[in-house]
C-alpha cells in the first residue's frame, strides 16, 4: 500500500483503484413529462430488504441533483448488456443533455412520476426518503415503491476499467 501525502496524487490513485471495482450500470431518472433528466451510475446498491430501500450516489454539480430534491422521487434502471448506447447517452457522451437523453428508448411513468425504462433488466420506482450531503456528492436513500424485473436469461451491463463489459 502506498503512503501518499499529496492530495492530488491521492485522488488520482484512488480514482485508479476504484476503476478496478466492477459494477452494474444503471441509469437514474427523475422528473415528469418534458421536465426529465437522468444520469448513468454504477454506485447503486440495496440498503435494506425490510423495509425495501436502495442507495445511489449523485454528484451535487449535476443537473439531476436539484430535480431529485424537487421531485422527491427517482427511478433506478439497471441496464441489460445490450443497452450500452443508453448508458452512453445518460453519461452525456456525444453532448446529449436533459430531455434528449430519453430519445430512442421507450419509457413509462411510474407511480411516483419517475420515468422507468421499458426493457431494463430491472426498473425500480423510488420515493426519496433521505439525501445525505457529503463533500461533492449526496447519498440518496430511496423507498422502493415498485419493482419490474425482466427475463432472468438477460445479463447485466457491467463497467470495469473504463469500459463496458458483459459476464461472458
Amino acid at each position: 500500500m502506498n503512503d501518499v501525502a499529496d492530495v492530488a496524487e491521492m485522488t488520482a490513485e484512488f480514482r485508479s483503484a476504484m476503476r478496478t471495482l466492477a459494477g452494474a450500470v444503471s441509469v437514474l431518472t427523475v422528473g415528469e413529462g418534458e421536465d426529465r433528466n437522468g444520469f448513468t451510475a454504477t454506485s447503486v446498491a440495496s440498503f435494506s430488504m425490510e423495509p425495501p430501500r436502495i442507495t445511489a450516489f449523485i454528484n451535487k454539480n449535476t443537473s439531476s441533483w436539484p430535480m431529485v430534491t424537487r421531485y422527491q422521487a427517482f427511478g433506478v434502471n439497471i441496464l441489460a448488456e445490450d443497452q450500452s448506447a443508453i448508458a452512453d447517452r445518460f453519461a452525456g457522451r456525444h453532448g446529449t443533455k436533459g430531455q434528449d437523453r430519453f430519445a430512442d428508448a421507450t419509457w413509462i411513468t411510474a407511480v411516483t412520476g419517475a420515468p422507468l425504462l421499458v426493457g431494463a433488466l430491472v426498473a425500480i420506482d423510488c420515493r426519496l426518503e433521505e439525501a445525505i450531503e457529503r463533500h461533492t456528492h449526496a447519498i440518496l436513500i430511496g423507498q422502493v415503491c415498485a419493482v419490474r424485473v425482466a427475463d432472468a436469461n438477460v445479463d447485466p451491463l457491467l463497467y470495469w476499467h473504463g469500459r463496458y463489459r458483459s459476464i461472458r
